[in-house]
């Protein structure tokens, strides 16, 4: 597995990879996919039927709405959650072609997989905004999401490289853990907005092999002290990202009162905020935390490392 891993300063030899580079090229070239080809024309979203796994979602939770105040949620939900994956990869396009850059001249199959790697985030960044556009013209709400993108890339890439690298692995693991844990098996779901996550899952697997070689790479060399201070930029991106879901759980409660007309009490309010709070902090950053692979790169990295993170994680799941 691409995880196992042994890092150079802690027994002197260099990553090796069981998949190589050529692998994956060939694997992303037989998932491409056209963003034509899945949205667009008779392709429409269904607002009859929910977007997100309640999983995610957890409206089940709020007692106090009823059926159709649930499915308006959940639509609330799906529109943040795609737009803020399309948020998060626009940092995570100039990271990866910063990486790759001083490397041009090197493996030739390495500079082509990044090279894809960045062009198909590039896509998924256009396929959210014609999901956003699609969705803002058939909603009838407007609902606000956190931003703008260009300052929450100014705030994340200013960290050290190996804490970016390892928030951007988190990210694709938990593209990963979603659609195969939660959206591939629910039938209920809107068919549309399933398309868009199984597509934009199709091409994350091969970016989450090439994050983990990303991760290996940039620790090579290092020692345990600077390993930890890699980890120190992945938590103190995961706070300010945390403090961003929390803005978004009183954007989405604004849009929920905004597209029922139902203005919720004061203590109605206190329950949405605490209970989608968390279940945003499960959405982006308990699965990410929490997932076997993530910890597996952790460990080979420092097993130290691993304990910290899941000493943290119950605190976002």
């Amino acid at each position: 597995m691409l995880g196992a891993t042994v890092i150079e300063n802690r027994s002197g030899k260099t990553p090796v990879h069981q998949n190589d580079y050529r692998d994956t090229i060939v694997a992303s070239q037989r998932v491409n996919w056209r963003i034509e080809d899945i949205i667009g024309s008779d392709k429409k979203l269904d607002f009859s039927k929910r977007f997100m796994p309640e999983s995610l979602a957890r409206v089940e939770e709020l007692s106090f709405l009823n059926g159709y105040e649930k499915k308006v949620l959940n639509q609330i939900r799906g529109h943040a959650y795609l737009s803020i994956f399309g948020l998060v990869e626009e940092f995570i396009l100039p990271f990866v072609l910063d990486h790759v850059r001083p490397t041009l001249a090197e493996d030739d199959y390495r500079v082509r997989a990044f090279l894809q790697f960045a062009g198909e985030e590039a896509k998924h960044i256009q396929l959210f905004k014609l999901f956003s556009e699609d969705f803002k013209s058939n909603f009838g709400t407007d609902c606000k999401v956190i931003g703008p993108a260009a300052d929450v890339a100014k705030a994340v890439l200013a960290h050290e490289p190996l804490g970016v690298a390892l928030l951007i692995l988190h990210v694709e693991w938990i593209t990963q853990r979603h659609y195969i844990d939660s959206i591939k098996e629910d039938a209920g779901a809107d068919p549309q907005f399933k398309s868009l996550l199984k597509n934009h899952w199709l091409e994350e697997a091969q970016h989450a092999k090439l994050d983990t070689r990303m991760v290996e790479e940039l620790a090579v060399g290092m020692n345990l002290e600077q390993i930890a201070k890699g980890v120190d930029g992945y938590l103190d991106i995961g706070g300010f990202l945390d403090q961003g879901i929390k803005q978004q759980t009183t954007f989405d409660l604004e849009a929920f009162e905004a597209a029922t007309g139902r203005i919720l009490n004061e203590d109605e309010r206190d329950e949405f905020i605490e209970k989608q709070h968390q279940a945003n902090r499960w959405t982006y950053i308990g699965t990410g935390m929490t997932h076997p692979k993530f910890l597996e790169t952790l460990e080979n990295m420092d097993p130290k490392q691993r304990e910290r993170i899941e000493a943290v994680a119950p605190a976002f799941c």
